[in-house]
């Protein structure tokens, strides 16, 4: 009995949107983990290169900019379950164009706009951050996370398999179609189950004042964002250059795997699971000590051990690659939670939507290798550097196959920097 009410203490949270949240996310996961691994390789076989994979990752974020302004604002003045439910529904729409896609550039045209769905993103971490009680927000962020992704576990390798047995060009196509019935399957949860977590505010958003909440939405930025405090800023000039390694480098991991190692798609899916599997294992534990031992120590000890990932230019076998991303996934458990759970302690809860509209919920990952470097971590003062970034790794990957981890190295390396010298957790975390 005593073990029951235990377990039921310590879990307690994950109930009602959470819970709701973590189903539609766990159906999202699994696809985007068969998917997001292999579209660089995707892209190479409609006619792409290097340049060309950097040119269509640097398309992504594009909607985004123009988006996430509104979206922030939207998210604090409208019904987030529906702003949730409509951008699920968005995506989906979208997906079926790269089942169709006759060449590189509809998968282009694709990624443009599945930007725009990034509306849904301040309304999903404000609920979470809402639905999360402030003491078990590092367990709670965590185990989310760590029961979305197990569904997923063996993703990667299943689509690995697919696409040795029928060729990249129809096993990316008919996974395609899978994720968009997955996505629209999770719109309609979200639709149905997810519950607002606090009281429209008088002024809403509607047809009729289309134009003033354009105007306010950008109007408020420059006073939102004086009034971050030294840590919020500090922790959002880490988390941007974070997704700067990951757009990077990311879209390459695969390539550089198969053009130069001779991994073959199931091999790298094989990876990926392990991966994982042992980032699920330590998921949990290590958002349980977020919350005990506190949020900044555990970010700075992830970016420290986060400076091995460049070594990767030194792989020359499968083994290498699956202990050195194995780190990447014990180092990204501790990190994630840690991050997004300090994230929610320094934002009040009436304007999260645009803080995180700005600099995203805080779950950046660390050495990304899946292809996708996007999500709710994502925000607008995020847009420009990742586009870039994107860029600048489709030129660097031509010019030497090596460069974009020496640039990883060096990103780090500053953010550590900056973590030990400025970040800190709040005395009293918000509600």
């Amino acid at each position: 009995m005593g073990r029951e009410w235990s377990i039921a203490q310590t879990f307690g949270f994950l109930r009602g949107n959470v819970l709701v949240l973590t189903v539609s996310g766990g159906l999202g996961m699994f696809c985007r983990s068969m998917v997001f691994p292999y579209i660089p390789l995707y892209i190479l076989s409609l006619g792409g290169d290097p340049a060309k994979v950097g040119l269509v990752y640097a398309l992504g974020p594009l909607g985004g900019l123009l988006v996430f302004p509104i979206a922030g604002y939207l998210a604090d003045h409208m019904s987030r379950p529906k702003l949730i439910a409509a951008a699920g529904y968005f995506s989906a729409a979208v997906l079926v164009i790269n089942v169709f896609a006759p060449s590189w550039e509809w998968i282009a045209i694709a990624r443009l706009l599945q930007g725009f769905a990034v509306f849904h993103f301040p309304a999903s971490s404000a609920i979470l951050a809402d639905s999360l009680p402030r003491k078990n927000r590092g367990r709670g962020i965590a185990t989310m996370g760590a029961l979305s992704g197990s569904p997923a576990l063996f993703a990667p390798w299943v689509a690995g398999a697919a696409l040795d047995a029928y060729g990249v060009d129809t096993g990316m196509r008919i996974l395609y179609a899978i994720m968009a019935l997955a996505y629209a399957a999770g719109a309609t949860i979200n639709l149905l189950f997810i519950r607002e977590t606090r009281e429209l505010p008088a002024t809403t958003v509607s047809v009729t004042n289309l134009s003033a909440t354009f105007k306010n939405a950008y109007a408020g930025i420059p006073s939102m964002l004086r009034g971050f405090s030294p840590v919020l800023k500090a922790l959002s000039a880490i988390i941007i250059l974070c997704f700067v390694a990951n757009g990077v480098a990311s879209p390459f991991w695969v390539i550089y795997a198969k053009t130069h190692i001779g991994i073959s798609a199931a091999q790298w899916g094989l990876i990926l699971m392990v991966e994982s599997i042992v980032k699920n294992a330590v998921a949990i534990p290590a958002g349980f000590m977020a919350d005990r031992f506190g949020r900044t120590r555990f970010i700075i000890g992830a970016l420290l051990v986060s400076t091995v990932i460049p070594l990767y230019v030194f792989a020359g076998s499968f083994t290498y690659i699956l202990l050195l991303r194995c780190v990447v996934g014990m180092t990204g458990a501790f990190f994630s939670p840690a991050t997004a759970a300090l994230m929610a302690d320094l934002v009040p809860s009436s304007i999260r939507g645009r803080v995180m509209a700005a600099i995203g919920r805080g779950t950046v990952m660390i050495g990304g290798a899946s292809g996708g470097v996007g999500g709710p971590g994502t925000g607008f003062l995020i847009t420009l550097p990742l586009m870039i970034a994107s860029l600048l790794g489709g030129v660097l990957y031509s010019w030497n196959p090596s460069t974009p981890w020496i640039f990883v190295l060096i990103v780090t390396v500053i953010s550590l920097l900056i973590a030990v010298r400025h970040l800190r957790d709040p005395q009293s975390a918000e509600e």
